[in-house]
């Protein structure tokens, strides 16, 4: 019942906090664009965890924050997460030194406020019912994108994860890579066993990032390179979340 309140307190927090924040972005957007426009949209996602933290319950502990290259570095990257829920959507900005540019798919920017605001940023959505087209607008942009020092953020199972299960790994983060040549970072996350999937029904408790080292792309084939991603995330996920995967 406790964790019902709360959940319900965050979310009226959310919508308080988003409103006039998209509006502002939204007007700043005028005279604004690129990372300060970004960094302006990353201070209300630090808004928004902190609710969750303060009201919630819910904290982090994250791991291998020195496999990343340092701030002051314009090196490019492409990171590889785990998916469960939106926790980790809201939560990597806010903790990563670099602009990330998300792939996702364009009806988020429907959403009224939040997706309007988002769709000022610098990030790639595609009609997932395009897939070619899709694609190579994802590699045009992604290569602009790292060009510009920011970092390309993708979900390799496509879709939110339910807790201790895994979904079907798809090789476009790895075509990505292969195409800019930039490496890939695999991160785990175990953020459902706080904020479980398609849910706001959130419990106090700690959400586990593990971020593994930079793996190089030269030389690599996308589904063998997918295939390592995937083995390392799978084997951190268990190691992070044990009681979720009682069979490993």
């Amino acid at each position: 019942m406790l964790s019902a309140v709360r959940s319900l307190l965050f979310i009226a927090w959310l919508a308080i906090t988003v409103v006039p924040w998209a509006l502002a972005v939204l007007l700043a957007s005028i005279f604004l664009r690129g990372d300060p426009l970004y960094w302006m949209c990353a201070n209300w996602l630090s808004v928004a965890m902190w609710g969750c933290r303060t009201i919630c319950g819910v904290r982090m502990r994250v791991q291998g924050m020195d496999n990343l290259p340092p701030a002051d570095r314009q090196s490019p990257v492409i990171l590889l997460s785990k998916h469960q829920s939106t926790w980790e959507t809201f939560t990597y900005p806010t903790i990563m030194s670099h602009p990330l540019a998300y792939v996702f798919k364009r009806e988020l920017l429907y959403i009224p406020f939040f997706g309007w605001a988002m769709g000022r940023l610098d990030m790639i959505h595609i009609d997932r019912s395009k897939r070619a087209e899709a694609f190579n607008r994802v590699v045009e942009q992604g290569q602009r994108i790292l060009a510009h020092g920011s970092w390309i953020i993708m979900f390799p199972e496509g879709t939110r994860i339910p807790r201790g299960q895994q979904g079907v790994y798809k090789t476009g983060g790895t075509r990505l890579a292969l195409a800019t040549g930039a490496p890939v970072v695999p991160i785990a996350v175990a953020s459902a066993r706080c904020w479980p999937r398609k849910s706001f029904r959130i419990r106090p408790g700690i959400v586990d990032v593990s971020i593994g080292k930079p793996i190089p792309v030269q030389g690599r084939e996308a589904d063998e390179l997918m295939r390592e991603v995937e083995a390392w995330i799978e084997g951190e996920m268990r190691r992070l979340d044990p009681e979720a995967y009682p069979s490993s």
